[in-house]
This record gives C-alpha cells, structure tokens and sequence, in this order.
C-alpha cells in the first residue's frame, strides 16, 4: 500500500498523471484549434463589467452567478482579495446593478455564495429583484479546523425579477431516493415503486440538498479551476427555471460548466471569463459535450441520490 501511494506521488511531482486522473487540461495543438469557439457572443474573453455594456437589456431568460466569494482566491490572471463586507457589497453592486438590466422581465437568477458573503448577497439581490428561496447544498469536501466547524455547506439565492411571472417546473428536478422502510396500504407500496434495481420513491425538491458531488479527479467533468461547479448542481438550476431554447447566461463562467450543461439541456448559452486559460477549457468541454451529453447523478429524467450509482 505505501508503495502504492509513493507511486502516486512520484507522478503528481513530475507532473504526471495518476493512472485514473481525468482532469481536463488544453495543450498547445488544442489551445490553436479552440481559440476560435472563443467568438465574443456565446463565449467571451473579457472583464464582466466591461462587456455587460455591449449585451442587449433582457436577453437572458435564466442568469446563473458564481462570483468570487469574498476570500483570498488565485484564479490565474486575476487574483481575488478578501474584503470589509462593506466593500465587498460595493463590489457586488458594481456589476450587479447593470447585470440585472440583461434579465428578461419574467427571468430568474441564482446566485451562489458561502456563509462568510452569503449575507451581503443577500442585502444586494434584494435591491433589485425578489428573493424567493435559499438553497443550500453540501459540499462532501472540505478542510476540519482544530476551532471552527468544518465548512462543508454553500448557498444559491434563488430571485426574480416579477414574483408573479416567472418560470418554474417542478417536474423536472425530482430527486429519486432508495426506500429504507417501504411501507404498503392494503399489500401496495405507498409512494415507492418496485424496479429491478431496487425500491425507489420520487420526491419534490427541498431548498437542501444532500445529492451533490464536487467533482474530483476520477470525473470526467473536472478541471483545475479552483471553484468548480458540479455539473449536476448546474443542471437542477437550469430545469427548473429555464425551457429548451432559452438563453442561459453565466457572467462568471470560470472552465465553462453552465455553458456545457446548458448546451447538454437544449439551451442556448452566454459567458463571460476574464481567464483565455479558462475560456479554452470552457471550448474543450462544449466540443466533449457533444460526444457525451451525460450528466453524472441525472438520468432517465430524474436526479439520483449520491453514491446511487447512477
């Protein structure tokens, strides 16, 4: 066993790959051949603010928000710096305020956040739209601390723009769940059907969720992105406020991940990176997408529990 992981360690220091590693990179043949897919309308290079002026008001029926949480982060040419919650929430507005113009009128917007900037996303959002939810999802990653509980949960403030005309389909996030303690009336199940896999029972989604996986270096959706979103995470997001066809748009793209699932579900798509690194691994994984439009923990129209297998 030791041998095993010296052997592991040999190669992520000589900067191999583990036998299983799956983490997307782009090389130099792939960086010429993607530049490209690059196009300045359904994936842009540039600074969020600064493009925002030149996006129509209203086009996007369905906007997606994976800022910079309000901590020292590296994210390659850009470098976020940890701030008073002051001066984070005037960061919020700058590009918030003119993000919400690009919001059609019965649009919806998610925005994710952690406990430490959670709050003044909130105090933000509510300036301009209406908060209908909370979401909050756990993270199976996360660091212990010997005087602090370990972070293992992030949120996604769920708002819109008109409280009465919005999009929603409940249909199309129900989460299915292996039953522990099947019950029956007059010798039928109750709530829970009998597959060949196993007992299982379709329920409505909560404002929690306990089925997500961060991906890690075995998926095939993972890159080095220091803030990655699961693609399942995204998914539930974009069926449950968003029709086919619809335009999706991610101001924060990061290695592409609303763009890939939105093009996975039939949706058009819009981002924008300040990272080109990023942009081109947001290209290479719209091209892969095309070859597997899978999405792990999604199948047969419903979203599987963790670790089901599905």
């Amino acid at each position: 066993m030791k041998s095993f992981y010296f052997s592991l360690r040999k190669l992520y220091f000589c900067g191999m790959k583990a036998p299983n590693n799956r983490t997307l990179h782009v090389n130099d043949e792939e960086r010429d051949a993607l530049l490209p897919m690059i196009d300045g309308k359904s994936l842009i290079h540039g600074d969020t603010l600064s493009v925002l002026d030149t996006l129509p008001d209203g086009f996007a029926n369905l906007i997606i928000v994976d800022p910079p949480y309000n901590l020292k982060k590296d994210f390659g040419e850009a470098k976020f710096v940890e701030k008073s919650s002051e001066e984070y929430e005037d960061y919020l507005r700058s590009w918030f305020e003119p993000l919400c113009d690009k919001l059609a009128p019965n649009g919806s917007l998610y925005m994710c956040g952690d406990w430490r900037c959670s709050s003044s996303m909130q105090r933000v959002i509510e300036e301009r739209l209406t908060i209908l939810n909370r979401i909050t999802w756990q993270r199976e990653k996360g660091r212990g601390a010997l005087q602090n509980w370990k972070n293992s949960m992030e949120d996604i403030w769920f708002a819109v723009k008109n409280p009465k005309d919005y999009y929603f389909n409940l249909d199309a996030v129900k989460l299915r769940r292996r039953v522990l303690a099947p019950y029956r009336q007059d010798g039928q199940p109750k709530d829970w059907e009998e597959t060949e896999g196993g007992r299982y029972r379709t329920t409505c989604p909560s404002n929690f969720w306990d089925d997500i996986s961060v991906p890690f270096w075995s998926m095939p959706e993972n890159t080095e992105h220091p803030t990655q979103k699961p693609e399942k995470l995204i998914a539930k997001l974009i069926l449950a406020s968003s029709r086919e066809g619809d335009i999706v748009f991610d101001p924060f793209l990061g290695s592409g991940t609303t763009a890939v699932v939105a093009k996975k579900l039939g949706r058009r798509y819009c981002g924008i990176e300040l990272n080109l690194d990023y942009c081109l691994l947001a290209a290479k994984r719209l091209l892969l997408a095309d070859q597997d439009p899978t999405i792990q923990g999604y199948t047969d129209g419903v979203f599987w529990e963790r670790h089901s297998g599905k």
